[in-house]
């Protein structure tokens, strides 16, 4: 079972997406745990406070480290486990993607910090942290949105979370490429119609009709990704008939 524990000021922003959805089914099925903690409880001073102005002066205030510094070390020394990842949601972290998921996905405890003011005290990024991670460039007013995409991005990748284990396999990004088109019943809605070959029952040509129709969408609005991967011979051949067709 993987361990989650979240370090917060808003606790409360965690109940609704934790408590549905595959989130909340995770924790039924025993796959992981979750712990929200409200990390002003580690303070050790008599307001409680955990911010404070920086040093130098300038805008807004700086989360201390002495909070978080105890609260981390509290949840290592509860957790049955050795070895943890300490993750910090910052606009400065690696920006995060598939890959880094199915990585956090392997650990057995991961410990999120999610800040609320303007920035972290450097010795918190530099002794307690492991990973510093942004969900995108772009700031938003706390960590807990940014734990939330990392925990529901790793939590269906767990063992017997989802439905049917291949249904992440495929995923946009998981295989490098943008996932291809999906449809569904009716085979013709208002005139619009569903490619024959997918009503076709020919699975070898539905399979290559799927792997170029997720070269073309990734060509067409991600061809970054593209210069990134490594194609193989049939990959390329696909993606020459693609780009031929599309002129």
């Amino acid at each position: 079972m993987m361990h989650i524990d979240i370090l917060t000021l808003f606790p409360e922003m965690f109940t609704g997406v934790l408590g549905h959805s595959i989130l909340h089914k995770a924790a039924e099925k025993s796959a992981v745990h979750y712990n929200v903690v409200n990390f002003r409880e580690f303070s050790d001073n008599k307001h409680s406070s955990v911010d404070d102005y920086p040093y130098g002066g300038g805008a807004g205030m700086v989360l201390m480290p002495q909070p978080i510094f105890d609260g981390v070390a509290a949840l290592k020394e509860r957790a049955d486990s050795k070895n943890q990842r300490v993750i910090l949601l910052c606009p400065q972290g690696t920006r995060y993607d598939q890959r880094k998921a199915e990585e956090l996905a392997k650990e057995e405890h991961l410990i999120f910090i999610c800040g609320h003011y303007e920035g972290y005290d450097e010795r918190i990024r530099k002794h307690v942290v492991t990973d510093e991670i942004s969900i995108g460039d772009y700031v938003l007013t706390g960590g807990e949105l940014g734990a939330m995409v990392v925990i529901d991005s790793v939590v269906r990748l767990l063992p017997e979370v989802l439905g049917n284990e291949e249904s992440h396999q495929k995923d946009s990004f998981s295989t490098g490429l943008l996932e291809h088109p999906h449809y569904t019943r009716p085979a013709d809605f208002r005139g619009m119609k569903v490619p024959e070959v997918l009503l076709s029952g020919n699975h070898k040509m539905i399979e290559e009709w799927r792997n170029k129709e997720a070269l073309r969408r990734t060509l067409e609005r991600r061809p970054d990704l593209l210069e990134k991967m490594e194609l193989t011979p049939q990959q390329e051949k696909w993606l020459r008939e693609v780009e031929k067709e599309d002129n």
